[in-house]
Formats: C-alpha cells, sequence, structure tokens
C-alpha cells in the first residue's frame, strides 16, 4: 500500500495490491467528467477589468455611443452602466494568477463573437431597477451577437487573439468555459429608423445571411424572403430576434461556428438560453460539437426553477448537455441569505436518487449571476454558502466579485454588472468571504471525492449539515466526512451512521482523529465555519457500502 498525503490536505491513496484486489473493488463515482474537477470562476469579460485601452472603441457608435453610459435615475452613492467600460482578454488573463490562486481551475467568459456598433434605439428605455429594457443599451455582455464567427473588437490585444488567449489560460492552470448563444442574435425590430448591424446575421465570409429589416416578427415573410428564412416569425425575448431551430442552416450555422471556437481552444460551453430552442436542435447541435470534439462538456442556462421542465436537457437522447442548477439555487438563496433558516431545506433539490437528471453530480451549482439579483447575504451568508457549494455535488460557480460581496443584492441595472477592476482585485484579500472561499475552494481542488464522489446526507436540521463524499475507483479510494455549521457559536457533531473505522485526517490541520470499529467522530466546528475529515482508504463497512451501491444504482434519471 502507498499512502499520499499533503500536511492539511490529504489526496487521494493509491492501493496496489494487484489486479484481483481491484477487480473486485466496488467503484463508487458521482461523475468522471473531467470539468468536474475544476471550479468554475465567471466573469462578465467587459466589467472585469481593462488589461488594455487600446481596444476600447471609446469613439464608437457616431451619434449613438457606446462607450460608458451610466443608467439614470441611479439613487445617490448608486450606479450602473449600459455602455462598454473596457475590459477585455488581457484584464482577465493578467488576473489568471489570482482566479487561480483562489482554487478555480476554470473560467467562465461571456460571449465573444462581434456585436452592433452603435446603442441600441428601440424597445424600452432603461432606467434604474428596470427590467427587459434595452433602449440606449449596448452589447458589452456580448449576447447580441451579429456575426457569430468573428471575435469582437473590444476584446483582443496584440498577440492576444482567442485561441492565444485559451493557450496562455491553459498555461496557468485554466480552462476557457465559453458562453455561447444560438436562440437569438441582437435587437432586431422597434428601432425609429432601422440601425447598421441589428436584427442581421453575417457568416464566416462576411456575407449577409440573415436581415429581420426592423420588422416586427408578424411581418416577416420567409416564404418570399431568403432574408427572413433564418427567423422564426414570432417574437421570443424582448426586441431580439427569433433564430429558428426548425431551419437546417441555422443548425449547420452555428455548429460551425461554435466549433471554430472549440478548435480554437475553449474547453468546454456554457449555451444561453437552452429552453428557447427544441431538443431535436440541441441533440444535434452536441452531436456536431462532439463529433470534432468527442467528449465536449456542455451545460445550459434554462431559467427555471422546476427540475422537471429542466432535467431533459440531460438526457441522452436530448443532447446529454448538463445545465446550471436552478431549483437548487432557489434554496440556496432560501438558506444563505436568512439567518436561521434550515439546512434540511436543500436535501430535497439534491435528487440524488430516481432524480430529474441524467447525473446530479454534473450539475453546476450557483447562487447568483448576471441575470438575477446578486445573492443578498451577509459575509458569513457567503461564507456559509461557499461552504456548501464547494463541498456538495455539483460543479461550483462564482460570479466575478461575489468573492468580495461585490454589489451584493443588486440585480441588473442596479450594479449588478458593474466594472470590478484591479483595485479591488489587489485589495480582495482583506475580505473574509476572499479568505474562506479561498480556503474552501482550494481543498476542493486537491479532494478528488469532493469533487466526484457519490454524496450520502447524514443530518441536514437547523444551522448543521454532515454528509459523506466517496470516490473509489479502481485503485482511487477517499472518503470525505463533511461537517457545516452556519450558526453563530461553535457547533458539536457526533457522527456514527455509516463510519469506517481508521485514521480520520482533518483536511485543515487539526489533530486526527481515530476511529475504532462502532465508534462515532467527535468534532466541534467553529461558528460560520466548515471541517472535513478525510479517510484514505477504501469503503469495508457493510451498511456504508450498501448505501454506496444504491446511490450508485439510481443516481440517474429513471429509465422512461
Amino acid at each position: 500500500m502507498i499512502r499520499t498525503t499533503v500536511l492539511a490536505l490529504a489526496t487521494l491513496t493509491l492501493f496496489c495490491g494487484g489486479a484481483h484486489a481491484a477487480d473486485t473493488t466496488p467503484e463508487f463515482v458521482g461523475t468522471d467528467a473531467p470539468m468536474a474537477s475544476n471550479a468554475i470562476y465567471f466573469v462578465m469579460t467587459d466589467r472585469f477589468v481593462n488589461g488594455d485601452p487600446s481596444n476600447d472603441q471609446r469613439h464608437q457608435g457616431g451619434a449613438h455611443p457606446t462607450f460608458d453610459i451610466p443608467v439614470a435615475g441611479a439613487p445617490k452613492g448608486e450606479s450602473a452602466n449600459i455602455g462598454y467600460l473596457g475590459g477585455d482578454f488581457r484584464g482577465v488573463l493578467d488576473n489568471a494568477a489570482y482566479i487561480r490562486g483562489m482554487g478555480f481551475g476554470a473560467v467562465w467568459i461571456t460571449p465573444i463573437v462581434d456585436n452592433p456598433d452603435e446603442a441600441f434605439t428601440g424597445g424600452d428605455p432603461v432606467s434604474w431597477g428596470s427590467k427587459f429594457t434595452d433602449r440606449g443599451k449596448t452589447g458589452f455582455h456580448g449576447y447580441w451577437g451579429v456575426n457569430f464567427y468573428q471575435l469582437d473588437e473590444h476584446l483582443p490585444s496584440k498577440n492576444l487573439d482567442f485561441r492565444q488567449f485559451t493557450t496562455a489560460m491553459r498555461a496557468q492552470g485554466l480552462k476557457t468555459v465559453l458562453d455561447i448563444v444560438a436562440n437569438h442574435g441582437s435587437p432586431a425590430f422597434s428601432m425609429p429608423q432601422a440601425q447598421p448591424m441589428f436584427g442581421q446575421i453575417y457568416d464566416r465570409e462576411g456575407k449577409l445571411v440573415a436581415d429581420q429589416q426592423n420588422l416586427p416578427p408578424y411581418k416577416l415573410d420567409p416564404v418570399r424572403n431568403p432574408l427572413h428564412r433564418f427567423y422564426h416569425a414570432y417574437d421570443d425575448l424582448v426586441q431580439l430576434s427569433n433564430n429558428d431551430d426548425r431551419n437546417p442552416a441555422v443548425l449547420d450555422y452555428f455548429a460551425g461556428a461554435y466549433n471554430q471556437w472549440a478548435d480554437q481552444g475553449a474547453d468546454a460551453f456554457r449555451i444561453d438560453t437552452i429552453s428557447h430552442m427544441s431538443t431535436t436542435f440541441w441533440k444535434q447541435f452536441a452531436a456536431r460539437i462532439r463529433a470534432k470534439h468527442p467528449g465536449f462538456f456542455m451545460f445550459g442556462e434554462a431559467f427555471d426553477y422546476s427540475p422537471d421542465n429542466i432535467g431533459q436537457y440531460t438526457w441522452p437522447e436530448n443532447g446529454g448537455i448538463s445545465v446550471l442548477d436552478f431549483p437548487l439555487r432557489g434554496r440556496i438563496a432560501d438558506v444563505f441569505e436568512h439567518p436561521g433558516s434550515d439546512y434540511a431545506q436543500l436535501l430535497d433539490r439534491l435528487y440524488l436518487t430516481n432524480g430529474p437528471y441524467q447525473n446530479p453530480y454534473e450539475l453546476v451549482t450557483f447562487y447568483d449571476n448576471h441575470d438575477m439579483a446578486r445573492l443578498a447575504a451577509s459575509d458569513n451568508g457567503f461564507i456559509d454558502a461557499n461552504n456548501w457549494l464547494f463541498t456538495a455535488r455539483g460543479i461550483p460557480a462564482i460570479y466575478y466579485g461575489s468573492e468580495t460581496g461585490f454589489e451584493r443584492g443588486k440585480a441588473e441595472h442596479q450594479g449588478n454588472r458593474n466594472y470590478y477592476g484591479q483595485q479591488r482585485i489587489d485589495a480582495a484579500a482583506k475580505s473574509p468571504i476572499y479568505r474562506q472561499l479561498k480556503r474552501i475552494a482550494q481543498l476542493r481542488e486537491k479532494t478528488p471525492a469532493l469533487q466526484r464522489g457519490l454524496m450520502l446526507p447524514l443530518h441536514f436540521a437547523g444551522n448543521q449539515a454532515a454528509f459523506y463524499r466517496v470516490y473509489q475507483k479502481g485503485d482511487a479510494h477517499q472518503i470525505a466526512l463533511v461537517l457545516l455549521n452556519k450558526g453563530d457559536a461553535a457547533a458539536s457533531f457526533d457522527v456514527g451512521d455509516y463510519l469506517q473505522a481508521g485514521r480520520w485526517t482533518s483536511a485543515f490541520g487539526d489533530k486526527a482523529v481515530d476511529v475504532g470499529t462502532g465508534g462515532k467522530l467527535h468534532a466541534t466546528v467553529a461558528a460560520h465555519d466548515v471541517q472535513v475529515y478525510l479517510l484514505d482508504a477504501p469503503a469495508t463497512r457493510a451498511d456504508l457500502i450498501a448505501e454506496l451501491t444504491r446511490l450508485t444504482r439510481e443516481r440517474g434519471h429513471p429509465p422512461h
């Protein structure tokens, strides 16, 4: 037996007991998807750091300028902005060590494709706190694509195009998750006068292939006008063009565009508005991508808190695309925004057995993002939420600035997407949220059971939660016991259920605990803290093996 331990952070133990032993040891795996090893840091690229002012395009837009457009009606001392603010590839790359140092293994960036060069003049005017309003807004966010084969000019720098960016990020130990859109393009109608690029789509060669011509969808004529055939003749999201997922040309266009970006180094896709296109489309799209890039990981945004509605995208017959875990996110906000809440509220959104998802361990878990109000929690609430997110099942994703509680509770047009900047990054270590996030994220980074292991809940009540994570495959074995306390006082834990005898090592350097057969592990967890004990050994206790076997057998969506 060869045992490998890294002081406070125990890694997998390797058991080399011969082929026969490996063959008879059962496998207990939540997921072996490579992406599951990487916590994700989500940046809205334009709002992170301006690393290269030369690409700001500050005078773009003419009569409808695009740079630095404050939202009207902001209360004193607050602000929001709907113009470009200069963030770019260089700003992300220059801070790769900052992101990697927190314990993240991947960076999710907003769409990189070319967007219109003016502010939009149609729709309803943006005002403080308004929703579904776009008049006066620009494509700083990247979601208003007009040429999905072309890189937007605000992002690259000299010797730093997308391929060079992904290569440089990989050299820093970070994968690139690319945000992609196929459901819609740019705002396409309601302008007082038609504006260049809006409602148009261009191909790889720069040829115009679709144009809504500033017409409301019901006036489109796809039978007679070939430039209308890319679109549905009905509206979907505000004034955005509504791409026709039944048209083979639409599939060809987007599969070609996003295979191009995968060829240039994207490691995974986050798919915007996945529920606005059919599962038939996504199955074909996923097949096209994975034909060139086998095993390519994708997760979709179906902004829906019903697991019955979003689970279907994860099924193999619908493309096998994971999703952002909105149902669990709702409960996370309920629990960690409200002191005195009950950990038990999280249990029925885990769906560890016979649930709606093909594999719950591959869901991307989160507590906020750019399309909703940021988490409205205290510092302790953020710390508790991160301790949960980085130890429970799923792949955690953290929105930029959450490591310091940036603009907490703020929605779009209220500061949610504000510029973060180098100054805040340089001062992040002063935040207790940052320090505790780094601690737990680095632990997950070095603990395979927390990344890929099965999850076995033990106790969820009040301010306390306890559960196992178990990874066992071939010669690799690790059992993690996670103890969470979100209360204002230290909490005592006495764990005996399924507890295997052996020496349990504290992941954070506390004294190891020796547990005899039938014994208990006694531990005290400080207020708003977490403790993780690791046993580097295969599962041998009979009732533990039985439960892990059941979790394995019933892990996915039941046959239907």
